[in-house]
């Protein structure tokens, strides 16, 4: 396994081997990685003949710098597992080499699946995922990308700035990975206390239990006994709850206004804020 830090040098090496006629598999992460992550990269490894991993944790989508400076970091750890993965590059560049400039003012113009939800809670996060997401494919130019559909918003954004830029890479969404207890996989699950780490389940359990009110209950009526279920258990407090069709990311007034409804929240868990969703089945 390679770690390359610049772009440059990881062009040189991954140019030589699609003159090889070998495929690039790619999954963009911030490190601090556990075993979601793992999941993507055995997925590109089987789908790929290379395997490019990134760890940089991207300034430019926090809109907090208290979370950006809180974020969890463990490069070491994270490339021991990468190794140990089979992984074959592992791209790890410093802040000055995405952003040579000092800063990317780009803005995207995303439409509806960026405006609501993350969109309107985190001003700006969805510019800063797409600037960061364009410049690692300019970089990488997989031919497939690996994202987890924990965060489902993310990749209908970004599969609309793929789509914008024409850029010639596949986007391949994988499953959530739980912990033994349904709580979702997370970077951020690190800075749980033990305290918040018992109750932080709950946002799953909720979710997987909204679904059996699915049609007899109205999308209003399931929507408030989710945010009023959780809000009513202690260090929990729910920040926004919407379903949407999961193509448009519209939120729904009626259950028959979508094909695959999903329902996506995020939820403070003491000052530790997660994200979560769940797809709901219209028929048995």
């Amino acid at each position: 396994m390679k770690i390359i830090e610049k772009i440059q040098t990881l062009k040189k090496c991954l140019s030589a081997e699609k003159q090889a006629g070998k495929s690039v598999g790619f999954v963009p992460t911030m490190g601090a990685l556990h075993d979601g992550h793992l999941s993507l990269v055995r997925q590109c490894m089987a789908e790929n003949d290379v395997c490019v991993v990134s760890i940089f944790v991207n300034p430019a989508q926090f809109n907090d710098p208290r979370d950006l400076a809180a974020y969890p970091r463990t490069p070491e750890k994270d490339c021991v597992l990468l190794e140990e993965a089979g992984c074959d590059y592992v791209f790890a560049p410093e802040v000055q080499e995405m952003y040579p400039a000092g800063t990317d003012e780009r803005v995207f113009n995303l439409g509806s699946v960026a405006e609501v939800m993350e969109g309107v809670f985190r001003p700006g996060h969805f510019d800063g995922v797409a600037r960061i997401v364009s410049k690692l494919f300019e970089a990488v130019e997989p031919d497939r990308a690996y994202f987890g559909e924990k965060d489902f918003q993310q990749i209908a954004v970004i599969k609309r700035m793929v789509s914008q830029l024409n850029l010639p890479v596949q986007i391949i969404a994988c499953p959530i990975v739980r912990e033994a207890d349904g709580l979702a996989m997370s970077s951020r699950n690190t800075r749980l206390t033990p305290e918040q780490r018992q109750i932080a389940p709950i946002i799953a359990a909720t979710l997987k239990e909204s679904r059996t009110f699915v049609p007899a209950k109205s999308v209003q009526e399931v929507k408030n006994w989710v945010i009023n279920t959780l809000n009513m258990k202690p260090l929990l407090r729910v920040e926004y709850y919407e379903i949407v069709d999961g193509g448009s990311l519209v939120p729904l007034r009626r259950w028959d206004d979508s094909k695959e409804p999903v329902g996506c929240i995020a939820v403070f868990c003491g000052e530790v804020r997660l994200i979560d969703n769940v797809k709901y089945a219209l028929r048995p």
